[in-house]
């Protein structure tokens, strides 16, 4: 089971968002980010990029869900509009000078009903992550792949955190809590973990790590991430930032530093492995 097997759409899909944030960072740098009366492009540049990236690490691991064709297939005709309508909206409306999701100045109905659109296709991604993290956590799953399933099993606890301020915020109608809460932050950390806990995973499974330490490498790093994710929903419930120098914020950013550490000791693993026993077969992703 290969990573992005039959998923040549969702990848160019995804490539797209890399595009368009390319083309946005460009604007910027000659024209400068603020579009009044509510325009932000950086804001479109970092979504773009980040629905990308998660775009990206969906097309990456629905080869391993173990999923039918025929649910592939629905999974993958779900998100191609739903990406390509969160791309256009976010895109387009900064550049009129309006916030997408929460604006202050829209008031006509052909807005009313964009806006609305967008937070129902949000709420739709949600739904459809959580159908698939489902068959990440039946046992069979770990068969074939089982220490990239081991990351993927952990990085959708993450994801759920993430969900969970992304609810809020739409609750809200902002991104703000307390005096120095910034719920993006916890909402975005929770959807990187796609990438930084199966890349542990997938470290491992190239170095046959698995063969001396089983999946210790994998437990460690995942568990940092993810203790590091709670701290910061506590530090962000609370109404504090993330980036000041107190208990919570500290205590994660060590969290971090572990599952960093993880990563670079399974890079160490993999390049020792390689020298010592080059004929071994790998997966090749």
């Amino acid at each position: 089971m290969k990573l992005f097997r039959g998923e040549k759409l969702l990848v160019m899909v995804s490539l797209l968002g890399f595009v368009l944030g390319i083309g946005i960072a460009l604007y910027i740098y000659i024209f400068g980010n603020v579009v009044l009366p509510e325009g932000n492009l950086e804001r479109a540049f970092s979504f773009d990029v980040a629905l990308a990236l998660f775009l990206l690490s969906i097309a990456a691991i629905l080869p391993l869900s173990g999923l039918s064709s025929r649910k592939r297939s629905a999974i993958r005709w779900f998100f191609i509009p739903a990406i390509l309508y969160a791309y256009a909206i976010e895109t387009i409306q900064h550049f009129r000078g309006i916030n997408p999701r929460f604006s202050k100045v829209a008031s006509n109905t052909v807005e009313s009903i964009a806006g609305n659109l967008f937070a129902l296709d949000s709420l739709l991604i949600m739904i459809v992550v959580v159908l698939l993290a489902i068959p990440f956590y039946r046992k069979r799953q770990t068969n074939e792949r089982p220490l990239v399933v081991l990351g993927i099993r952990y990085a959708f606890l993450s994801i759920m955190f993430s969900f969970a301020a992304g609810l809020w915020m739409s609750v809200l109608q902002s991104r703000y809590i307390g005096e120095t809460g910034n719920l993006i932050v916890l909402h975005g950390l929770g959807f990187h973990a796609l990438q930084t806990l199966p890349l542990l995973g997938w470290l491992s499974e190239k170095d046959h790590i698995k063969k001396r330490h089983p999946g210790w490498l994998i437990h460690v790093g995942s568990l940092a991430w993810t203790i590091s994710i709670l701290l910061i929903s506590i530090q962000t419930v609370i109404g504090r930032s993330v980036f000041e120098w107190t208990a919570l914020p500290i205590i994660s950013g060590i969290m971090l530093i572990i599952w960093f550490s993880s990563v670079v000791t399974a890079v160490f693993h993999l390049f020792r492995s390689k020298k010592v026993t080059p004929d071994l077969p790998a997966h090749s992703d």
